[in-house]
């Protein structure tokens, strides 16, 4: 089984990546939607959380308020400390059960894990390859501010709360490069499926 991570910066179209791989036949497993559902309300994460950083990090109808909970830790590298103390483990048990599921409905599947936070958290897997999207930060940051609507304070902020691309970048078993059009990074990721399926 082939056992590939995808990771990239924020805005570095490893989302257009997945996709095109998935279109192919991977399985793609998902790292942020497997956050959201650990996260869910009645979940032994999203109480210990709130133990952690309060009830009031919870909406009304006790779901997680991710946008207050990010505003409290964001800047604070002892709150994400606690944070993904809580949350990493959960997520690695979680993707780990994808990865067996996938296998069991097909031992010759390709598996992708598409993870922003490879570096901080799961680098030392056993990844048969990583596989970095990248394209430089200054593009990325016009990509946050014209495609997301980030002002110019919050794409920065988002930009510098991220491993360096030096970091991710030497990490890579390939690297694609998502600098140009679309057509251009859809065709090295069919590259990159011909190579994983050869």
């Amino acid at each position: 089984m082939p056992l590939i991570a995808l990771t990239g910066g924020i805005a570095s179209g490893k989302s257009t990546i997945a996709r095109r791989l998935a279109e192919r036949g991977a399985v793609v497993v998902d790292a942020d939607a497997i956050v959201r559902d650990v996260q869910q309300p009645g979940s032994p994460v999203l109480d210990a959380i709130a133990a952690e950083f309060g009830p009031d990090v919870l909406t009304a109808a006790g779901e997680l308020d991710r946008a207050g909970l990010a505003s409290r830790v964001f800047g604070d590298p002892d709150a994400v400390a606690r944070l993904n103390a809580i949350v990493h483990p959960a997520v690695r048990e979680e993707s780990a059960r994808r990865f067996r599921a996938a296998v069991d409905a097909d031992p010759r599947a390709v598996v992708v894990y598409d993870v922003p936070l490879l570096l901080e958290a799961r680098a030392e897997d056993p990844w048969e390859l990583i596989v970095v999207a990248h394209a430089p930060a200054a593009l990325r940051r016009e990509r946050l501010i014209s495609l997301r609507g980030m002002t110019e304070a919050e794409a920065d902020a988002r930009l510098a709360a991220q491993v360096d691309d030096a970091r991710r970048l030497a990490i890579a078993d390939v690297v694609i490069d998502t600098a140009g059009s679309i057509d251009e990074t859809l065709a090295q990721t069919d590259d990159l499926w011909a190579r994983l399926t050869a």
